[in-house]
């Protein structure tokens, strides 16, 4: 007892500490997205994604629904949302960054045929306060690379442009039982999603070191083939994608997608390559009175409006993301926990 009571006495009263090693804490980084927001309608979902605190928020397209070849018209309806409360709030706490889907774009389903892309792009981009240097105005489309850094760990988020580029989809034959609702794919060699000076760029950014990628696509990506507008629609491009995913060996892909008016979480496994996780957050706005099948979804879909979050936490060589789908209750309504240690190409 004489030995061990001076030892406790000095740990009480005295404070003795012993030194050692002293453990880091995590670095944590919050990407928050949504999409289809329509600028005549409130969008409490902003303010659900004002409280979440994330470092960036990424519009997913369908930003706004212009849908009008008089360029007027889409300015005014950009002013619409600016006015917004809600949307005030949401740019006065967390940095925002857009692409762009159909309806900000210009028109439904609108591709590179569209007459005033060039127009739309510089309403675009002004409107999102895009630097008059940033490298998103210094060629065609609006695809973009932006960065998050913090204690030596990058996150890089890619942000593409499906739209001044993309081929003509094929319509369905309303007589045609094999495939459903607008389209089906397009299996032709020179078919295009992203065109071939976006595909030259992406290699490139995809060649950059990061810990996380978090890739910004206003179309799904990882899903199965439903008939509306997706990735789906031009295989060959789909593949390519994750060709290239595997040929650059480039890790921690997560991509973030739009359009549906629902939503989900889908894990699409390819060979010879880790899974490939999309999280669709849609609408801000608007819904769907059907959603399709999906094999590749992750727990259930969301038909009520939602906003969508990816947290990243890295710790020492680990590292750790949360998927997540937000309801207008601010509670998650599906979530998934990713190692991202795991998506790594062997």
């Amino acid at each position: 007892m004489r030995i061990f009571i001076p030892l406790l006495l000095c740990f009480l009263l005295v404070g003795c500490q012993r030194s050692g090693p002293t453990l880091a804490a995590p670095t944590t980084f919050k990407i928050a997205f949504g999409s289809c927001a329509h600028q005549d309608k409130p969008q409490p979902l902003l303010d659900v994604a004002t409280g979440l605190s994330p470092d960036v928020f990424v519009y997913l397209g369908d930003n706004i629904y212009g849908d009008s070849y008089t360029l007027d018209t889409l300015r005014a309806k950009y002013g619409r949302l600016a006015a917004k409360p809600e949307f005030q709030r949401l740019k006065a706490s967390t940095p925002l960054l857009a692409v762009w889907d159909d309806h900000d774009y210009g028109w439904n389903d609108a591709g590179r045929h569209f007459p005033f892309k060039e127009a739309s792009k510089e309403i675009f981009l002004d409107f999102w306060e895009v630097p008059a240097t940033s490298e998103r105005r210094q060629h065609p489309g609006i695809y973009g690379t932006e960065w998050l850094e913090r204690d030596g760990r990058k996150v890089q988020i890619i942000l593409l442009d499906t739209r001044t580029f993309r081929d003509e989809l094929l319509h369905r034959d309303k007589s045609d039982t094999v495939f459903k609702n607008d389209y089906v794919p397009n299996f032709s060699a020179d078919s295009t999603f992203l065109g071939a000076a976006q595909w030259t760029w992406l290699e490139a950014q995809l060649k950059m070191p990061a810990d996380a990628r978090i890739i910004a696509s206003s179309n799904q990506f990882s899903h199965e083939y439903n008939g509306w507008e997706s990735w789906t629609n031009v295989p060959r491009e789909q593949q390519r994608m994750l060709d290239l995913i595997r040929s650059t060996k480039a890790n921690g892909i997560f991509f973030i997608s739009g359009d549906v008016h629902w939503g989900e979480i889908s894990r699409m496994e390819s060979a010879g390559l880790y899974p490939i996780y999309d999280v669709t957050s849609s609408g801000i706005t608007q819904t769907w009175d059907i959603i399709e099948p999906n094999k590749y979804r992750r727990g259930k879909a969301i038909a009520q409006n939602n906003v969508g979050m990816i947290t990243l936490t890295f710790k020492g060589n680990e590292g750790q993301a949360q998927l997540s789908i937000f309801d207008a209750t601010a509670l998650p309504v599906v979530t998934e926990g990713v190692d991202i240690n795991q998506l790594r190409v062997k």
